[in-house]
């Protein structure tokens, strides 16, 4: 039953079709998905961006292996603790040196799909995993998409101008970025299910920061930091979805296929720079 109107209405509307009110999911499953879930719910969008990571993160390994001095053995034991430098440059991590002198600007949304070692990926993507899903209920899948894009850009930004000589990648930006848009629902509403969705992620959002700053584990923050604040911004700017096939929609939809075709771009730049170095490279 629409909150407004009180029309009945089905349960997987957003937006009532009789007085466009925007519908929230259900105060049950807000309760479920605060409960501690160890097996996440899977969604179209959450596996398809679990498949473009990892099939990077084994081509990552295949080259490593085939590049390293060592025996097959010893290289797959080196990438558990992490990849080497050379092996993160090539594959488009972000890098000043390539991106000023080289203009590969591209490294900004490539080292975003890219990850340092088992472990890095693992935490990344079971997290990533859960923050689809939910930031693609309340907004859609078109501003999913440019929330993802949008605050791993933002996030990458930020880490040039802060550390510009330092090697970053992971998809952490982006995932700051999702609960960046999580923290904005506080901003488009005002009712208690709006605070309690944001009060739950500005959780997420402080420990999340503050493992950052813990010693030894080599976290990029500036990119934590980008991606949180790019993520909010966005989520603001775009709101929740309206009715389907209107004006609005349709500009979300062009605009999330243009910056999945700008990455696509991005990594057809990156190939090319990768067959180059590693013709240098075998030279």
């Amino acid at each position: 039953m629409c909150p407004n109107c009180r029309a009945f209405i089905s349960s997987s509307d957003r937006v009532c079709p009789y007085c466009e009110a925007h519908v929230g999911p259900r105060a049950v499953d807000i309760r479920s998905s605060q409960n501690l879930n160890f097996i996440p719910r899977a969604y179209t969008t959450s596996i398809l961006i679990l498949v473009i990571n990892f099939a990077l993160y084994f081509a990552m390994v295949i080259v490593s292996v085939r590049f390293s001095q060592s025996s097959t053995a010893s290289a797959l034991g080196h990438v558990w603790g992490g990849f080497s430098s050379a092996v993160l440059v090539l594959f488009g991590g972000k890098y000043a040196p390539f991106i000023f002198q080289y203009d590969q600007w591209w490294r900004l949304i490539t080292a975003g799909f890219l990850h340092g070692g088992l472990l890095h990926i693992a935490i990344n993507m079971w997290v990533m995993f859960e923050l689809v899903a939910e930031v693609e209920q309340f907004y859609g899948t078109p501003r999913l998409i440019v929330m993802y894009i949008g605050s791993t850009f933002t996030g990458f930004l930020l880490s040039l101008w802060w550390s510009p000589m330092s090697l970053s990648i992971g998809a952490s930006a982006a995932c700051f970025g999702l609960i960046g848009a999580m923290l904005a629902i506080g901003l488009h509403r005002t009712n208690p299910l709006a605070q309690a969705i944001r009060s739950y992620y500005m959780k997420w959002a402080i420990y999340g920061l503050i493992f950052s700053f813990f010693p030894g584990l080599n976290i990029d923050i500036a990119a934590h930091i980008g991606g949180l604040v790019g993520g909010f911004v966005i989520g603001y700017i775009t709101g929740f979805p309206g009715l389907p096939g209107s004006s609005k929609e349709r500009f979300w939809t062009i605009f999330a296929g243009a910056l999945i075709v700008l990455t696509v771009y991005c990594f057809y730049l990156d190939l090319r720079s990768f067959q180059v170095l590693t013709e240098t490279l075998r030279r």
